[in-house]
Formats: structure tokens, C-alpha cells, sequence
């Protein structure tokens, strides 16, 4: 029951992790798309309003005409739509279904004792201790370097070694799929904290000023502009490092830490390719293919390397081979050729004593009920046995979709 149930709290956080996720990525898309987009006005009397930017765009059948105010509008509106939830949404729900997912199961999910034999108590505690120390560190990145003229460039930089610091321990201390949605969950975790802690509360001073007809100080713009600009970039890496765990070929490499850092590289860089070319259009600055052409160079560089090698015929297909030669006809291979395989690698989380997501494979019929998951799981993604903890061989494998292609057959 308890399997079944957490299965029902998984898929309907995944449901609402993955709506706020898209409400927060298109707000926060959009309202860069805006800033980059905008035109000085040309109304005298928008210029006297203190409108700093305008915007004609078309939409849904009606044309729409964004105005923005540097500093603040000439008085407050009765009604301020505030830009948050999206967020707050997005973070809660995404770190319950963390806890679910990975942290619930951590001796499952979480802990590769061929990388670190510690404790599920220990590992919990140094995941979540990612969350804190990557925030704090990047949080005072920011405030120590992200002044002057070249402070944007310092803080991108120092970012990016933090950020792959963090993804070499992360990939050496857990389970590989665990490490890539660990990294983005760090990533995404200093996002929210960014609306939390710097954009949300300044905007509150400037609003607060405004009401009591006092002198806004524009240093809160400036560094809500900031950490907004730094949301931007982190997604499409965040994005990656959540989707990878799907896609055992990224998180399984021997070098995983580095496939994670190459891919949000890549990612960061064709986000500066959108960002770039809306000014662009405005003849702000130089056509920005560049960074896009990088991205796609470094995606395909890491398409290239990973190629998995020839793989030769295995014991298992070469006796099968030998049999063919011996009675002239196609072998067959059925239960009892991968009963053995069963035994020593499945039974384990999948027999008589466990049942792991309701799942048995001690019997003839309960492996035929769950041939099309075992190709998919054991074969295709390679993602069972998790982590590879009963040992399961590549020989064994073979044979599994040796039996699977054959017709899952129970004899």
C-alpha cells in the first residue's frame, strides 16, 4: 500500500511541479523578451509620465501596449499584479516530489555504495545541504563582485566555477541519476530563493516608498534586475539536469559529472542567444548566432563522445549462435533461459518478500505481464536494478533482449 500510494503522491506532484514550472519559465521569459524589446516612447505624453519603454504586440485577436516606468509610475495603481507564486509554487512542489521521489527511498535512490557507503541519514543530510551552501555562496558571489563595471562578468564566472564544482561532488558522492536532478534541484532552489529574498522584497520598498510619497532608491530595480538576469540563464540547465534523470545514457556515463556541465553550458548559451536577439532586432547589438552556434557545437561535441562503442556478440549469443548452427533453425529463448538471470539480479526488490511498485518477477506469467517494462527498464534506459545493485551484467542484459525480441516466452 505504501508503494502504491507514494506512486499516487509522485505523479500528481510531477502534474503540479511541472504546471507552476511552465507558469514561472513563460513569466519570466516573457518579461525579458519585454525589457529587451522595449522602445524609448514616442507620446510626449507618455515622456512626461516617465515612461522609459514602450511596446506594441499583437495577441489572442487584440493588440496590447506595455508601458514600463524606470523608477515608478506617477501614482500607484488600485490594482498591482504581483509575479511570485509561480515560484513559490514551483519550488514547493518540486522539493516535495524530491522528497517523495529521492529522499523518501534514500538507500534506494539516493545512495551508490559503489561511490559512497554512507548511511541514507547522511546522504539525506548532504543533499540537502547542497540547497543551503550552494544559496549562500552564490548569495555572497553577488553581493561581494556583482558591483561595477565588470561585476557582471566577475559573478558570471565565479558562478560557473561554483555551479561545476558542485556537479563533480554531486556526481562522486550519489547515484548518478540522483546527482543531475540533485544539481538542478540546487539550481532552481537559489532561483526561488532569489524571488524570494532579493526581487519580491525590494519591489515591496519601492512600493512602500511610493504610498508614502517618499524618494525610491533604485538600487533595489538594479538588483532585482540582477538576480532576474541570472534566473534566465539558469534555466535551460536546470531544465536539462530535471529531464536528464529520464535518459539513464547522460547520468550512467563514467564521466557523467562532465556530460551535466557540458550540457548546461550549452544551455546557458543558447538562452544568451534568445536573450541577445531581441536587441537585435532593435539594432542594440550584433547578431548573437554566435552563442547559439556555440551551444549547438557543444551539444553535438558530447553526442559525438558518448557514442557507445561496437558492442560484441555476447557468451549468451554466441551459444544461442552454436545452437542455431546445431539444429538448423532459429533458437528459441524462453523463461527458463533467463530464470537464473531473474533470480540473482530482480528477486531481490521484485520476489516473494518485496514488491517493489507492485511488481513480482519470481513467476512465469508475472514476468510475461511485465516483459514490454523489463525491455524498457533493464535493456533500453538500463535504469534497473537501480543503480546496478545486484550486478547485473551487460551479458545479461543481451539476454533479456535476446528473450524479449524472441517473444517473451514463458516455457
Amino acid at each position: 500500500m505504501e508503494s502504491y500510494l507514494l506512486d499516487w503522491a509522485n505523479l500528481l506532484l510531477r502534474w503540479v511541479h511541472v504546471i507552476t514550472a511552465i507558469a514561472w519559465v513563460g513569466s519570466s521569459f516573457y518579461f525579458v523578451f519585454l525589457d529587451s524589446s522595449l522602445t524609448p516612447p514616442e507620446d510626449e505624453d507618455l515622456k512626461k509620465q516617465g515612461v522609459s519603454g514602450e511596446l506594441w504586440a499583437v495577441h489572442g485577436g487584440g493588440f496590447y501596449h506595455p508601458v514600463k516606468f524606470a523608477v515608478k509610475p506617477p501614482q500607484m495603481p488600485a490594482h498591482l499584479h504581483w509575479f511570485y507564486w509561480e515560484s513559490y509554487s514551483t519550488w514547493l512542489s518540486g522539493f516535495s516530489l524530491f522528497t517523495v521521489s529521492y529522499l523518501w527511498n534514500a538507500s534506494t535512490y539516493l545512495v551508490d555504495k559503489s561511490l559512497m557507503n554512507w548511511s541514507a541519514g547522511a546522504a539525506v543530510g548532504v543533499a540537502l545541504s547542497f540547497f543551503v551552501v550552494f544559496w549562500m555562496l552564490y548569495d555572497v558571489i553577488c553581493q561581494l563582485f556583482g558591483k561595477g563595471k565588470n561585476g557582471d562578468a566577475v559573478v558570471g564566472a565565479l558562478v560557473a566555477v561554483l555551479v561545476c564544482a558542485a556537479s563533480w561532488l554531486a556526481c562522486h558522492w550519489f547515484a548518478g541519476r540522483a546527482a543531475f536532478l540533485l544539481v538542478g534541484a540546487m539550481m532552481a532552489t537559489a532561483m526561488s530563493a532569489n524571488v524570494f529574498f532579493w526581487i519580491i522584497p525590494g519591489q515591496r520598498k519601492v512600493v512602500a516608498a511610493i504610498k508614502a510619497s517618499e524618494p525610491v532608491d533604485a538600487i533595489h530595480g538594479q538588483r532585482g534586475k540582477q538576480r532576474s538576469v541570472h534566473n534566465t540563464y539558469f534555466t535551460l540547465p536546470v531544465l536539462f539536469a530535471m529531464l536528464s534523470n529520464h535518459y539513464s545514457f547522460t547520468w550512467s556515463h563514467p564521466q557523467n559529472w562532465l556530460v551535466l556541465i557540458l550540457m548546461m553550458l550549452a544551455g546557458a548559451a543558447i538562452r544568451q542567444f534568445f536573450v541577445l536577439r531581441h536587441g537585435y532586432k532593435l539594432g542594440r547589438n550584433r547578431h548573437p548566432l554566435a552563442y547559439a552556434l556555440v551551444g549547438i557545437v557543444v551539444i553535438a561535441g558530447v553526442i559525438v563522445w558518448m557514442k557507445p562503442p561496437p558492442v560484441a556478440p555476447s557468451v549468451a549469443t554466441n551459444s544461442v549462435a552454436k545452437d542455431d548452427q546445431n539444429t538448423g533453425a532459429m533458437a528459441t529463448i524462453g523463461y527458463k533461459n533467463i530464470q537464473k538471470v531473474l533470480e540473482q539480479r530482480c528477486y531481490l526488490c521484485h520476489g516473494a518478500q518485496v514488491q517493489m511498485k507492485n511488481v513480482r518477477l519470481d513467476s512465469p506469467e508475472l514476468v510475461k505481464q511485465h516483459a514490454q517494462a523489463m525491455y524498457q527498464q533493464v535493456v533500453v534506459t538500463k535504469i534497473m536494478p537501480m543503480n546496478n545493485a545486484t550486478g547485473i551484467t551487460e551479458d545479461e542484459r543481451g539476454l533479456i533482449r535476446q528473450w524479449f525480441e524472441a517473444g517473451a516466452k514463458t516455457e
